[in-house]
């Protein structure tokens, strides 16, 4: 009998996770009343923390959205660029967004949705080194010193392309760009959109690099635990934000 118990409770047990997967993201979401949203709050404009310490952005704001389409709760649970893939993996969340580029890695464990932005790498600069930080090569020299924040794209960017310009890896992506006002660093590599946004919130100290194009070309999504019927809910939300203005709206009262 003390075997046929254990026995039962090991298969309940086993059966749980099948079950949860079985059921499928949506209508785990559905039964639960939530929907757990993953983000690092701390790339402005998509999701950073305000000086109350509340999660705001473009994304932030659209994932509250689509939560009341839902008709759930949002609940926000914070990871960092380094540890986002393990987390995801792990079933820390339902979904992950503010700015998250679609690369292979990331899409061998998830879906994408239909993306919000098509961005590229450039670099970042004080003004008076725009037109000399124009090309890779320019900056691949010894003497530059190249800043990043650890774990994300514009980290593996970096040590892809950089072999002889001093690399560091700055912890905090909030601040990190008062390294380069402060002549710190030199310049950062990150997505155009942050580039912009951040040359404009230290106007007259940091200037986007004149480069003539962008280094590389993505795109931005939110990456969804893999289930059809996630992906489709997500995709026509994203779909008609796009299409009525609704997320131009959200993006352009971010990057104030």
């Amino acid at each position: 009998m003390t075997f046929f118990r254990s026995s039962l409770v090991f298969a309940l047990l086993l059966g749980a996770p099948l079950a949860h997967a079985a059921d499928g993201t949506l209508a785990t979401i559905k039964k639960a009343g939530v929907i757990r949203i993953g983000t690092t709050g701390d790339y402005k404009p998509f999701s950073y923390k305000g000086a109350d310490g509340v999660l705001e952005g473009a994304d932030i704001a659209m994932g509250k959205e689509l939560a009341t389409d839902l008709g759930v709760k949002p609940e926000f649970v914070t990871t960092t660029w380094k540890t986002m893939l393990d987390d995801f993996k792990a079933d820390k969340f339902d979904m992950v967004l503010g700015g998250i580029t679609v690369n292979p890695a990331r899409a061998e464990v998830g879906d994408f949705s239909v993306p919000n932005i098509k961005d590229g790498k450039r670099p970042i600069v004080r003004c008076e080194d725009k037109d000399k930080f124009t090309t890779l090569e320019a900056i691949d020299v010894a003497s530059v010193r190249v800043i990043v924040n650890p774990g994300g794209t514009n980290d593996k960017f970096a040590h892809e392309h950089f072999t002889k310009a001093a690399i560091e890896v700055f912890p905090d992506n909030k601040v990190i760009f008062d390294q380069i006002a402060a002549n710190k660093a030199d310049v950062m590599v990150t997505d155009g959109v942050e580039v912009d946004l951040q040359s404009k919130l230290h106007s007259g100290v940091l200037c986007p690099a004149a480069v003539k194009e962008p280094f590389t070309h993505f795109e931005n999504a939110y990456l969804l635990q893999k289930d059809p019927a996630f992906k489709a809910v997500v995709d026509g939300f994203m779909t008609k934000a796009l299409a009525n203005g609704d997320w131009k709206a959200k993006l352009d009262a971010a990057m104030k």
